[in-house]
């Protein structure tokens, strides 16, 4: 199984949301984060930057610096 950990870029600073990610959803521009024994946790306004497969990070940009 691949998991992933979810960084949120923002105003040049990049903090780590979740760790072990293994669901990634877009609903209504905002990403949806969840592992399998978490609750699922929302960073609004929110949109995919990269994927790095090989370090196994998804990078996230929020549109207006929320969370």
């Amino acid at each position: 199984m691949c998991q992933m950990s979810v960084v949120l870029e923002k105003n040049g600073e990049q903090k780590v949301i979740m760790e072990n990610v293994t669901r990634l959803e877009s609903i209504d521009g905002n990403i949806s984060v969840s592992t399998l024994f978490e609750e699922p946790e929302v960073v609004h306004a929110a949109f995919v930057k990269t994927i790095d497969f090989s370090r196994g990070t998804v990078l996230l940009s929020s549109s207006d610096g929320a969370q």
